[in-house]
């Protein structure tokens, strides 16, 4: 596993040093003339990508979804819930949901007005409760109560995209998939691996850098470093363990003690998202909704 303080990081493309100058060039006031940086190869970009992937690996081991589920219902549910909100704010409200409507049938059945009120800590509560109320009358009607495992499925149901397809059939069927989140989205432009602002587009350049067996894991352990260290406001580069693969170092903190005063869950001793993590994770269960 490697150092939680990398020993030198690399440069970025702002702070790198200039290349050194053959000797004797001179400019027409007898200046050297200064070597542009050589641009990265698009192979070597492909290998320093999977070099990352597998430092992330064993940076988290235990990276999975942060949603809480049971079944591939739970989860298409909680997913939706998802958006515009935390995991752990959709994780400390999904128990009431579920014990009221446990099935598409009771959830295709409910009074509009008292899920709003139970799915209310979630945000944009009425878009999200027309959605699941679409998403399972069709559940109920098109497939026999179970959730589809193929994605041209699932993007049917209301309120189902492709990110959330792709969540549901990578970690409730095992069908691998790339989530491209705001987090996942960031970290890959960051990394250079694209520049691309669709998601749909940077979905399908990652897809060609990794093998597809790697997709979903891949998914979160990026997600996992998004959340955990390299923030969006302001990421913790002198904390960072890959750090020296990193082309942005230095858009965050670099010093490695005020770095890791940035850092989140439980790589700064905090709990996680999810009140039932799984049992390798080596932070603490989140507070359930209400609780100190």
């Amino acid at each position: 596993m490697s150092s939680s303080t990398p020993a030198e990081p690399a440069k970025s493309a702002k702070s790198a040093k200039p290349a050194k100058t053959t000797k004797g060039a001179q400019g027409a006031k007898g200046a050297k003339v200064v070597k542009a940086p050589k641009p990265e190869s698009h192979l070597a970009m492909v290998r320093r990508a999977r070099r990352i992937n597998r430092e992330l690996a064993e940076v988290y081991p235990y990276a999975h979804p942060e949603l809480d589920f049971r079944s591939p219902f739970e989860l298409l549910v909680a997913t939706v819930l998802s958006a515009q909100t935390t995991d752990l704010r959709v994780n400390q409200t999904t128990p009431a949901l579920f014990a009221a409507y446990p099935t598409p049938e009771d959830m295709a059945a409910a009074v509009p007005e008292e899920m709003e009120e139970i799915i209310r800590p979630t945000g944009f509560f009425r878009a999200k409760t027309k959605s699941l109320i679409g998403l399972s009358v069709a559940l109920r009607d098109e497939f026999g109560g179970e959730v589809p495992g193929r994605l041209e499925d699932l993007v049917k149901l209301p309120g189902v995209g492709r990110k959330t397809a792709n969540v549901v059939l990578g970690n409730a069927f095992g069908v691998p998939g790339i989530t491209v989140d705001t987090h996942f989205g960031r970290l890959v432009r960051r990394w250079k691996w694209t520049d691309e602002e669709d998601p749909v587009k940077v979905e399908a350049v990652v897809a060609g850098i990794f093998p597809k067996s790697e997709w979903t894991m891949l998914s979160h352990r990026v997600v996992f470093h998004g959340r955990r260290i390299c923030h969006a406001r302001k990421p913790a580069c002198g904390a960072c363990p890959i750090a020296p693969l990193c082309p942005s170092y230095g858009e965050g903190e670099t010093d490695p003690e005020k770095a890791r005063k940035l850092l989140k869950y439980e790589m700064g001793g905090y709990p996680g998202q999810r009140l039932s993590p799984p049992a390798d994770y080596p932070g603490k269960p989140a507070p359930a909704l209400g609780a100190g």
